[in-house]
């Protein structure tokens, strides 16, 4: 099966990188464990949440880890289609910091109805179902961080600019400000750094809308995917990232993102905020990675172009940061998320 990348697969400047070796956050109090009064306790955390839409109510399901009343982060996956299983990675370094999250497949992805109305796929709604869903959390602008990656980042861009009344702060992860600008900077990249013939035949299998070809994917793997989506040997990728990719829907992925694995040609082709970056006040991190398909020097100048912005850099990441250059990504995000918590932002 075709995998698709991350993709929609985003003042003071900080220090773009941290350091491996800072002090570790101290350990969760009891309290972090403790559920009393919770009514996710016998599912484990997870919530069916209904979702109004203009083809019916449709449910999508979520997951809380942890407690804290003060730092709730809900992540929003990358895609469109993907799923929440790209973030599993989280609990390795969410719960020693005492920090309560969110896992959530969007309506479409594979824990939450698929239905089949293509009409659905709209930018606009999917903002509409972030705020749904942040109304059935009983998230607040006390605690509501809003994480997102790729797709999730453009995603919380968006959200953020019609709802940010509701934030508490932003962060948005391996995702530029402009779709045009991610195209020219990834054709420029492979042009620069993939092998010309190599990258004659992926662009022959996209014209000719032969993408199924398994000669396609032969390629893609060690010339694209463990370069710049993440730096290791697919073989060896992680369980949750080979689950996520096997359960991708195509059905909301292609119509939005396109058919190519090189850029974006879908209905997001057009999609451009560098402009209105201005009007985010809360707030806000952007993570950037060396290796990464997007550019990390555009994800610094978003940081300088919001209100209250910061900035980290993955040195040894790519668009999978989280994976590949957790050394420098979990310590940024944690120390911005208790930075806000404690008012020094």
């Amino acid at each position: 099966m075709k995998i698709p990348i991350l993709l929609a697969g985003c003042l003071v400047l900080v220090s773009c990188a941290v350091s491996p070796t800072a002090t570790p956050p101290p350990r969760p109090t009891a309290s972090y464990f403790d559920n009393t009064g919770r009514d996710d306790v016998l599912s484990g955390g997870v919530k069916l949440i209904p979702i109004t839409t203009p083809k019916g109510t449709f449910k999508v399901w979520t997951k809380r880890v942890g407690n804290n009343p003060r730092i709730k982060v809900l992540l929003l996956h990358g895609g469109p289609g993907f799923t929440h299983e790209v973030y599993e990675c989280f609990d390795s370094h969410f719960p020693g910091a005492g920090i309560e999250y969110y896992y959530y497949d969007q309506l479409g992805s594979y824990y939450s109805d698929q239905p089949s109305e293509p009409e659905l796929w709209s930018l606009p709604r999917f903002v509409d179902e972030v705020e749904q869903v942040r109304q059935a959390l009983k998230l607040d602008r006390d605690n509501f961080y809003l994480f997102g990656q790729s797709w999730g980042g453009l995603l919380a861009i968006e959200y953020a600019l019609a709802h940010q009344d509701h934030l508490k702060a932003l962060i948005v992860s391996n995702m530029v400000s402009s779709i045009s600008q991610y195209n020219a900077y990834a054709d420029k990249l492979f042009k620069e750094t993939m092998d010309p013939a190599v990258l004659a035949q992926i662009r022959k299998f996209e014209e000719t809308k032969t993408t199924e070809d398994p000669r396609y994917m032969g390629l893609l793997i060690p010339h694209h995917y463990e370069k710049h989506v993440l730096r290791m040997p697919y073989a060896s990728w992680p369980d949750p990232m080979l689950r996520a990719f096997k359960h991708v829907n195509l059905a909301v992925y292609v119509p939005m993102q396109g058919p190519s694995e090189l850029g974006a040609s879908g209905t997001l082709e057009r999609w451009d905020r560098s402009g209105d970056l201005g009007k985010i006040t809360v707030p806000t991190l952007t993570i950037g990675a060396a290796h990464d398909t997007m550019d990390p020097e555009h994800m610094k100048w978003m940081a300088t172009q919001v209100k209250r912005g910061r900035y980290l850099f993955c040195p040894n990441g790519s668009h999978c940061a989280d994976y590949d250059d957790p050394e420098h990504f979990f310590p940024g995000l944690i120390a911005f998320i208790k930075d806000v918590d404690a008012g020094k932002f």
